[in-house]
């Protein structure tokens, strides 16, 4: 177990939702179950003008997301400052910094500093150049790291200029880029499934699995975000980053201990590995593109894509996307890889499905299930793992039927507790644990792998189909994955029997 030495918390963007609703909340937990150091202390940074009561008002003992008695909470919340920036973020950092010294010497804090940036990327190089010209990346005293939001540029182009960007003035080492999707426990899960058992990882290659399927789909429309999203897209959104660091995790090679950087490698050669997709024809066979159109769910209306504030009323830009790639290497050699998100599916689920080869010798042929195996691993919700195999129906005969064998996270019980996404990953880079962010060179791999996509997406001749909210994406999504096979049409429940999971 790592140390948490004494520290301060600097969060640039702090009057912004994302501090409330989940920075806040994830410290809040971390204080109180004893995870925070002795000497620590929160300084907020914004635009707004908010005196330290306001801010303590805004974020914690007015806070919807903070549930216990009212003098914990108010005990808490004396951790928490506010320096105003008036109105730019590109500025002298005189005042800042006479702030940040004034609590570093009363909290003894050990010029210990993390400075979160949740702030557009455009003010990325500028506070990181503000915050140089103040001393205040100089680990001589003390470690400095930033840790900084998503998205991490819009292309291979614009990530690389925000790479160079932060190195001019941070080392790669201080820099932590934060995935919320890694900070599940289900999906650093899938490192433990994969090399602590012996029955997993003798089988994880090609000579056993047939094909690997990922799925992350969202009921909800894009809502408020319509402004974003349609200069982003569900490719941009989820994909290049979420999506692609479940599959590194899942194609790369055994790491030579559980070091941060060890591990951080072995994605790194998997992301590298995928194989790029650049012909018109290739893209065109393996990529499935859809845009959500106005339906009625449940008896009530739902608007169509370019119906939603904020959104392009000719709009082109994808709600689902779906691509199929193969990875070079001799693991995976000829093994198809399937990985859709979209929004406006029957349910809210993300799940990784190992669909493993079925018998050489097929004894019971005359049985009408899909005897393949499977390895379903749910992220959410009903996190647990599945694994779906053969068994003998009773009775005369070899009838075979589908059995399961499952494990959910809440059978673990309250005694141990699981860390919400943010809570862990800010205790990792308190830590200065980086195996759960990513890398520079991660990040571009990923741009590399999915700009081709996006740039034959753009060209006017690229399909976008259309599907009704409420559905499985495109009539014809199926159609991208060879042989007789079809997506796996998760529910809410893990074990998706019949009887568990109802979808009209």
């Amino acid at each position: 177990m790592r140390k948490t030495e004494n520290q301060l918390l600097v969060i640039f963007g702090a009057s912004g939702d994302l501090t409330a609703r989940k920075l806040v909340p994830a410290l809040y937990k971390l204080y109180k179950d004893k995870h925070l150091p002795e000497h620590f202390a929160v300084l907020g940074v914004a635009r707004s003008f908010m005196t330290d009561e306001e801010f303590r008002k805004r974020v914690a003992l007015e806070s919807k997301y903070l549930d216990d008695s009212e003098e914990f909470i108010a005990a808490f919340s004396e951790k928490l400052f506010y320096e105003d920036l008036h109105k730019k973020y590109d500025v002298d950092y005189r005042e800042l910094n006479e702030r940040i010294q004034d609590l570093n010497t009363t909290y003894q804090c050990d010029n210990n500093i993390i400075f979160y940036l949740s702030t557009p990327p455009s003010l990325f190089e500028a506070i990181a150049k503000n915050l140089t010209a103040k001393g205040l990346n100089d680990e001589r005293l003390g470690w400095k790291r930033l840790i900084v939001e998503k998205p991490f540029g819009y292309s291979l182009e614009t990530a690389k200029s925000l790479n160079e960007g932060l190195h001019r003035y941070f080392k790669e080492s201080q820099i932590y880029r934060i995935d919320h999707y890694l900070g599940k426990e289900t999906v650093q899960n899938i490192l433990v499934t994969r090399f602590a058992n012996s029955i997993f990882e003798p089988l994880w290659n090609r000579d056993y699995i047939h094909h690997v399927e990922i799925t992350n789909a969202e009921s909800g429309g894009v809502e408020s975000r319509g402004g974003y999203y349609d200069k982003s897209g569900a490719l941009r959104d989820m994909f290049q980053s979420h999506l692609l660091q479940l599959v590194a995790l899942i194609v790369m090679e055994p790491p030579l201990s559980a070091n941060p950087e060890e591990i951080r490698n072995e994605k790194m050669k998997a992301l590298k590995s995928l194989r790029l997709m650049t012909d018109p024809k290739v893209l065109e066979k393996n990529t499935i593109r859809g845009q959500y159109l106005a339906s009625e769910i449940e008896g009530e209306k739902v608007k169509g894509y370019r119906e939603e504030v904020d959104v392009d009323p000719d709009s082109t830009t994808e709600t689902y996307a779906a691509v199929k790639f193969y990875v070079d290497n001799w693991r995976w050699a000829d093994v198809p890889f399937y990985v859709r998100t979209a929004k406006r599916m029957p349910t809210k689920v993300t799940e990784v499905v190992i669909h493993f080869k079925s018998p050489h010798h097929q004894i019971f042929k005359n049985s009408d299930m899909n005897k393949d195996n499977k390895l379903i691993i749910r992220i959410q919700p009903d996190e647990g793992i599945l694994v779906k195999f053969g068994v003998k129906v009773p009775g005369q005969g070899f009838a075979v039927e589908r059995g399961n064998l499952d494990f959910y996270y809440e059978s673990l019980g309250d005694e141990s507790h699981i860390m919400e996404a943010y809570e862990r990953l800010l205790l990792d880079a308190m830590q200065g644990d980086a195996t759960l962010y990513a890398r520079a060179d991660e990040v571009e791999a990923a741009w590399r792998f999915t700009d081709p996509i996006l740039d034959h997406w753009k060209k006017g001749d690229a399909k976008i189909y259309g599907y009704s909210a409420g559905v499985w994406g495109p009539q014809h999504a199926d159609e991208l994955i060879e042989g007789k096979s079809m997506w796996r049409n998760p529910c809410e429940n893990l074990a998706d029997d019949a009887g568990y999971c109802v979808i009209e």
